[in-house]
């Protein structure tokens, strides 16, 4: 039987940050921008705040830990971890497994964590007529059968392929890509 989680809001993500905080504490920086923009803007939830927003991704392994489902997202041309826009849904670990099942077309997902797996901050370029502005990506841990037959690559994607663990770098060389490898091979392999 399944215990039924609790839905997140501003005052559990903010728990939830600071917790983060004690477990990652080079982390701070960052982890008190993200608490300070929460406090800052009202509409921090909101895709249509152009300073910056929440997002909730999803960091998607297979029951052996050694696959790494990964999006080659179609705007910004680069293998990224499943996510998207809260769309003002405080709850982002429901983004991120909305965004999950949207983008990979898996539905049966086993939330490892509840708690935040990691957490980023980047600059998402001028797109179209969308200005340049900030991601707040909060991410959570989640497993689901390593399938490839059932796997649909949704318009938002060139391509969603699983990634052993060992090519991941190699897909997305970038810091926070590799800090959530080291998260996973240190609390979860």
């Amino acid at each position: 039987m399944q215990i039924p989680r609790k839905i997140m809001s501003k005052a559990t993500l903010q728990t939830q940050l600071h917790y983060y905080l004690e477990q990652h504490p080079k982390e701070k920086e960052t982890v008190n921008q993200v608490i300070q923009f929460m406090r800052l803007y009202d509409r921090c939830f909101d895709h249509d705040n152009w300073y910056g927003h929440f997002t909730g991704s999803a960091w998607i392994v297979d029951q052996t830990r050694d696959w790494v489902l990964m999006t080659n997202h179609r705007q910004l041309d680069m293998w990224l971890q499943l996510g998207g826009h809260a769309d003002g849904n405080i709850d982002l670990l429901a983004v991120a497994l909305k965004e999950a099942r949207e983008e990979s077309g898996l539905t049966k997902f086993n939330v490892l964590s509840e708690q935040i797996f990691d957490l980023d901050i980047h600059q998402i370029p001028v797109f179209n007529e969308i200005p340049s502005h900030l991601h707040f990506d909060i991410r959570f841990i989640i497993e689901t059968k390593h399938d490839d037959k059932n796997i649909l690559v949704s318009d938002e994607s060139h391509d969603v392929a699983w990634v052993h663990k060992s090519d991941v770098r190699k897909k997305n060389s970038e810091e926070s890509i590799a800090r959530m490898l080291k998260k996973m091979e240190r609390r979860y392999s």
